[in-house]
């Protein structure tokens, strides 16, 4: 069965809404929302498929986009592989040019809206910023919290509270501190004992690579409405994380770093040549930050992590 190559677009709004559009009753997944766009054409690139795609469906021109995420799923009648761009600019007011509903959408309201199962990746890139914060090791308390209100305040929107150094008694303190500093304006990522998920529940959940490797097997510890992220470094890990259903990861290292100056270096092509068979948003850590970008884009990663490179002078 040959796999239908689709775009798809995620367009933001100046407010930073998402367009979606319901699919007419009669079409496969008919009734669902999806992310507008459509078939690419056999040679046609993915680039002008989205701009000819918008143009019939919603009457804008595309002026400026980039690389998203890309997602290959199997119905059970087609297979499928979603190219996924998120559309930076366009003119024109979009409309249901061919009669269906659209629908602008807060993005942290994506998940209450029914969507194919190949576009659930999507919902959670859309959802997720470009940077990803981890704290760096060995902070006194007061410098951590200084850290991350600063990082929140200068509009950074994912953070990771690692903190290998600290007993737990005292990492679950400061993990109560941070989740205040948070609320409402950034999305705290935990780590620790899968014991501590009920104790926050506004805190998503980062796991190791070895509590990935103990729990896979057991499926997701918590509903979908939190946000449950692991670290991989290999093929095996990513899968682990895939039968998981985790909602994200971080893969490392793309570079050497001075952090775990031991580990191999995965390489830019080896990243990438990862990233193409996992059908989640990662995140590329090592050796990296905001200069790499771009970069990661085009790889096909939803962003860059980091701990030195996003950590504000305190």
């Amino acid at each position: 069965m040959k796999r239908i190559h689709v775009v798809a677009a995620v367009i933001r709004g100046t407010d930073g809404r998402i367009l979606i559009a319901r699919r007419a009753d009669t079409q496969h997944q008919g009734g669902l929302w999806e992310f507008p766009g459509g078939k690419v054409e056999e040679g046609e690139g993915v680039e002008a498929a989205l701009a000819r795609e918008l143009r019939e469906e919603l009457g804008i021109e595309v002026s400026r986009s980039r690389a998203l995420i890309k997602v290959s799923h199997d119905y059970p009648d087609k297979q499928v592989l979603l190219d996924v761009r998120e559309v930076e600019a366009f003119a024109g007011e979009p409309h249901g040019a061919e009669g269906q509903p659209l629908e602008w959408v807060a993005p942290r309201d994506l998940p209450q809206y029914e969507f194919p199962e190949a576009n659930k990746p999507i919902v959670a890139a859309a959802r997720l910023p470009d940077q990803y914060l981890i704290t760096p090791d060995g902070l006194e308390v007061p410098q951590m919290l200084k850290g991350i209100q600063k990082a929140v305040a200068s509009g950074i929107r994912l953070i990771q509270l690692r903190a290998p150094d600290m007993y737990d008694p005292k990492y679950r303190d400061v993990a109560v501190d941070a989740v205040g500093l948070c609320a409402g304006k950034a999305q705290l990522m935990l780590k620790g004992p899968l014991e501590w998920l009920g104790d926050f529940p506004a805190a998503g959940w980062h796991l190791t690579a070895a509590q990935l490797r103990k729990y896979a097997a057991n499926g997701r510890p918590f509903p979908k409405e939190r946000w449950l992220a692991a670290s991989c470094h290999s093929a095996e890990e990513l899968a682990l994380a895939e039968q998981m259903g985790v909602d994200f990861v971080t893969l490392s290292p793309v570079q050497a770093t001075r952090t775990h100056p031991e580990a191999v270096p995965l390489g830019w092509d080896e990243a990438q040549r990862l990233i193409a068979g996992f059908n989640k948003p990662v995140y590329l850590l090592g050796g990296v930050g905001p200069g790499e970008r771009e970069q990661a884009w085009e790889a096909g990663a939803q962003g860059v992590a980091g701990i030195r490179a996003f950590w504000p002078e305190i």
